[in-house]
């Protein structure tokens, strides 16, 4: 099965509130946690997000594409990065996200379908 584990935080306020050695430590841990899954055969791919104030936000008003700065309005956190995993079940996906979390406070996991629901 395949999950989407996805990390948010706000890496201005972990620059403030933590120690260099904090963020030296949580870099080594997802140096390790990568070469874990890919180890294992578990990862189908990784990705650490850019700052969300580069972000662009995209609707539709009135029929017309709209873009605008910014992530969503009264956004504190935003999503930091991501992995895709494949692993036997929701349980493994579980104890990874339980590793993680450890260092960004919050994840959120969900199952990744190969298609659309079956009717």
């Amino acid at each position: 099965m395949k999950y989407m584990l996805m990390m948010f935080g706000d890496g201005a306020t972990m620059m403030r509130t933590r120690s260099q050695e904090w963020v030296g430590e949580m870099i080594e841990f997802m140096g390790s946690f990568n070469a874990g899954l890919e180890k294992a055969g578990e990862l189908v791919e990784a990705r650490g997000l850019a700052d969300p104030t580069s972000a662009k936000t995209v609707s539709l008003v009135d029929g017309q594409v709209v873009v605008t700065d910014g992530p969503f309005a009264e956004a504190k956190e935003s999503l930091a990065g991501y992995w895709v995993l494949e692993v036997p079940g929701e349980q493994r996906a579980i104890e990874l996200a339980g590793e993680v979390v450890v260092w960004a406070e919050r994840v959120e996991l969900r199952e990744v379908p190969d298609g659309p629901p079956e009717q």
